[in-house]
């Protein structure tokens, strides 16, 4: 599943982003409210967790521009004002739920999965490319029947591969995907863990599915 965090605190964004991948959930980040209203109308959402301070949208505007767009993800906000009225006024414009900072990470954990629960969509989120098959829900794989063995950044990896398949996927668009966009270190990153799934691929009897494109980078044919 994919979530949305709408958050100008580098620390904390970065600490939600590494709570909810710790549990196999693909995070993407925006930090501003502009580019995170952008994020809710040009991509579908699982769930997102939105600031209300944030600059050039806050998190009420996003909330009430979104569901004027049709926009159906379910929202929880975070903010650190305690106040009734902040909280009604986030309900009443279009958010699901409410948490207020600090927030211990079981908590916000639980939230988000009621958050899934409720919502309309369907309660098995499966993908498959060939011998692969994504199950979202119980955030597993497979490949022609033989359970796969992943660490959660291999897991979205693959899953970002089969949502993809048949698209020459660039290492930069792999970086931004899987790990902060901010990320300081070399794109080599990308290879090791690419590598690394080509193995239990392979040892699952699907030798060739993730094929290099050079000069770009990599592409998943099914």
């Amino acid at each position: 599943m994919r979530i949305l965090v709408i958050e100008d605190n580098a620390s904390v964004a970065a600490a939600v982003r590494t709570m909810l991948e710790r549990r196999k959930y693909a995070v993407d980040v925006a930090h501003d409210g502009e580019q995170g209203l952008d994020h809710l109308l040009r991509q579908t959402y699982d769930a997102a967790i939105v600031d209300i301070v944030l600059p050039r949208r806050d998190g009420f505007q996003i909330a009430s521009a979104a569901r004027a767009h049709g926009v159906q993800t379910p929202m929880l906000m975070l903010t650190a004002r305690d106040a009734v009225e902040d909280r009604v006024r986030g309900l009443d414009s279009g958010a699901d739920d409410y948490l207020v900072k600090p927030f211990q990470e079981e908590e916000l954990v639980a939230r988000l999965r009621a958050l899934l629960r409720r919502s309309d969509r369907p309660l098995r989120d499966t993908l498959q490319a060939g011998p692969v098959e994504i199950d979202n829900t119980a955030r597993q794989a497979t490949c022609g029947g033989r359970a796969l063995t992943l660490g959660a950044t291999e897991f979205r990896m693959l899953e970002f591969f089969v949502r993809n398949a048949g698209m020459a996927l660039t290492r930069d668009q792999l970086l931004e995907r899987l790990w902060d966009y901010e990320f300081d270190g070399s794109s080599n990153i990308v290879d090791v863990y690419v590598s690394q799934l080509r193995r239990k691929l392979r040892s699952a009897g699907a030798s060739d599915v993730i094929q290099t494109v050079w000069g770009v980078g990599y592409k998943f044919q099914a």
